[in-house]
């Protein structure tokens, strides 16, 4: 049987496709390269390039490929872009994933892992934030992801064949150590990318969004996982349902926050370069801080993160910045 990667050509996605590829599964990936890159995949695995919203090719794909199991990562993910643009965010976010979930039911898929987010949390009342903190998005690419939450929780009570994982991320970063793929996008918004490549030029400037929330030095504060965490994860919750465990929603992060300038000092430290940063006002739909509570992660699945170290993050990152630039 074979594993449906979405957007496996994309970031997360790409680190997921390696990991499984690394163990031997059988991957194929749908990814309509937008923001996914086709060299981010190892060479034997299946490439169809086309959008998780075509409900006649996802068919086709998982029949001709008798999958087993769906990782979905394809969606848009920019909280600011979202809040411009929501009828973008409901329809690659919210819209795309019910004709992959009315696929994966009709096709008799048993797993669907769907990447969800800590952006389900908004301001959170409590930190660190456990799975069963009261969910109050602050922005429509939360919300989006929110609604298919509800919609896998309320498919898989009707179809009992069908069993889900939501895993919610923190702030992922960091890029492979082998080197075989990272944050590939250009202009990508992640922190450390914008500051990994102001760092190395690419940008004359970077900016601060918030320097008045109540955290110790009034900027933002955030989990930062790296990638190559977050895939095992996954990897791990695919073994989790396969052993017959019901469905679940879990936290991925590390428990512990970093500010935004705390971030920013650190690329600056592992880079060696003083680079300018520019204070700039808040953005819509930024809570002040969001830690993530991993213990149910851990527990139930037995997930050992082994990259839980901020100046290590920024080193694979800064590292795959220069192979981008040919250095």
């Amino acid at each position: 049987m074979t594993i449906l990667v979405t957007g496996g050509a994309g970031y997360i996605g790409s680190h997921m496709v390696h990991t499984l590829n690394d163990a031997g599964e059988r991957v194929v990936v749908i990814d309509n390269l937008s923001t996914g890159f086709r060299e981010a995949l190892p060479a034997n695995v299946p490439l169809v390039v086309g959008d998780i919203g075509d409900l006649e090719l996802v068919s086709e794909t998982l029949a001709q490929h008798r999958i087993e199991a769906i990782i979905h990562f394809a969606g848009s993910i920019v909280v600011p872009e979202s809040v411009s643009d929501p009828l973008k965010y409901y329809r690659n976010n919210t819209a795309s994933s019910r004709t992959l979930i009315e696929a994966a039911v009709a096709r008799g898929v048993k797993y669907f892992i769907f990447s969800s987010t800590a952006a389900v949390y908004g301001d959170p009342d409590h930190i660190p934030v456990t799975e069963d903190e009261t969910l109050k998005p602050m922005s429509p690419y939360g919300r989006s992801k929110l609604m298919t939450e509800m919609m896998l929780a309320d498919t898989t009570a009707a179809h009992d064949k069908l069993r889900y994982a939501a895993l919610r991320y923190f702030n992922v970063a960091g890029a492979d150590p082998q080197m075989r793929t990272g944050q590939s996008t250009p202009m990508a918004t992640h922190l450390i990318k914008v500051a990994v490549q102001t760092a190395l030029g690419k940008r004359k400037s970077m900016d601060v969004y918030g320097t008045d929330y109540p955290t110790p030095d009034g900027t933002c504060i955030r989990d930062y996982i790296h990638v190559s965490d977050l895939a095992r994860a996954h990897a791990d919750v695919l073994h989790y349902l396969r052993d017959g465990s019901s469905s679940v929603t879990l936290n991925c992060g590390y428990g512990h926050g970093f500010s935004v300038l705390e971030v920013i000092e650190t690329v600056k430290k592992v880079s060696g370069v003083d680079f300018q940063v520019n204070l700039a006002p808040r953005r819509p739909g930024d809570p002040a801080q969001i830690v993530a509570a991993s213990d149910r992660a851990r527990s139930l699945l037995g997930w050992t993160p082994q990259f839980d170290d901020l100046e290590l993050i920024v080193a694979n990152a800064l590292a795959w910045e220069k192979k981008l630039m040919g250095k």
